[in-house]
């Protein structure tokens, strides 16, 4: 009984001794980030008419596993890509901020944290300052496209059937993030960087950010998109597209999604994706066995849907 009174009453002490703490000693708020996704084929972030969204080709290529290829005729193609720019925007409260870092060469990849800008104004300047571990990673790619640190697993792209099935998955391989383009609606933002200070520093950092460019034996790297600002990636580049070779004619939905595993905090997650509803047509029957192309495809973007993952 005894031993039971002198548990309580250190209960009842250390209550007290957490509830004395003075407010100034908690943990400063933080501003997050709020990724918004742009539909495919929309450079420079435009969510609007799919008429306007024309970054986007149908591509035919000699060898289906290269990451990049010459658009061929038919005659001479073994493969057929959707080929579309994405874009992702961030409209939050604080930059998105991400450093990753390796101890030695000997490793192949970098972990990552997510820094959070405070209040205050304050932003932390490094790896081990960064406040969130993260399940993404960064690795160098060598192709002679890239030759810099790719953040893997930030977006993925997916063509869906009228029924809800996934038909293709992409195979994009990572991404060097950094502030490419204003986005459109940025003077409604309350935390857009201004001409001077700490936010202002970081935008300059991220404009100019190639993530360790021709930097193999780098130890650590910075990757980011300030408030305000978006990324974007061109259809030309390797992994932009989606294999169509063996979809059949009919409508789907074209997918793309940022941070589908949720593992970088955000203020909203509900316009992580954007879709456009699109036909595919095969005016000659969809390949056979041996891949004869007497002509590709005639596809044609039909309806745009800014945040959300369903248009057709």
């Amino acid at each position: 009984m005894l031993k039971k009174y002198a548990t309580l009453a250190a209960v009842v002490l250390m209550t007290a001794v957490t509830m004395s703490v003075p407010l100034s000693t908690a943990a400063p708020r933080t501003l997050l980030p709020d990724l918004r996704q742009a539909p495919p084929g929309c450079a420079g972030g435009h969510a609007g008419d799919p008429l306007k969204c024309v970054d986007w080709d149908v591509c035919l290529v000699m060898d289906p596993a290269a990451p990049n290829g010459r658009c061929v005729l038919p005659a001479a193609a073994k493969a057929v890509r959707l080929r579309f720019t994405s874009s992702e925007e961030n409209i939050g409260d604080g930059p998105l901020l991400l450093y990753g870092r390796r101890d030695n060469t000997a490793q192949e990849r970098m972990t990552v944290r997510q820094a959070l800008r405070g209040a205050d104004g304050s932003i932390p300047a490094d790896y081990d300052a960064a406040q969130r571990p993260t399940r993404t990673f960064t690795y160098y790619e060598p192709a002679t496209d890239h030759q810099h640190w790719h953040l893997m697993n930030f977006e993925h792209f997916a063509l869906v059937s009228q029924k809800g099935e996934t038909v293709v998955t992409d195979r994009k391989n990572g991404f060097c993030l950094g502030d490419r383009f204003r986005v459109v609606d940025f003077d409604q933002m309350k935390g857009v960087p201004g001409p001077s200070g700490p936010d202002a520093e970081l935008a300059a950092r991220l404009r100019a950010n190639k993530c360790r460019h021709h930097e193999p034996a780098a130890l650590d790297v910075v990757e980011g998109i300030s408030v305000g600002s978006g990324d974007d990636y061109k259809y030309d580049v390797d992994f932009q597209w989606l294999d169509i070779t063996q979809v059949p004619s009919g409508i789907y939905d074209l997918v793309n999604t940022v941070n589908d595993d949720r593992t970088l905090a955000e203020t909203n997650y509900d316009n992580n994706s954007s879709s456009v509803s699109l036909s595919i047509e095969w005016p000659d029957g969809a390949p056979g066995l041996h891949q004869v192309l007497p002509r590709g495809p005639i596809v044609k973007f039909l309806r745009s849907c800014p945040g959300r993952k369903r248009c057709s």
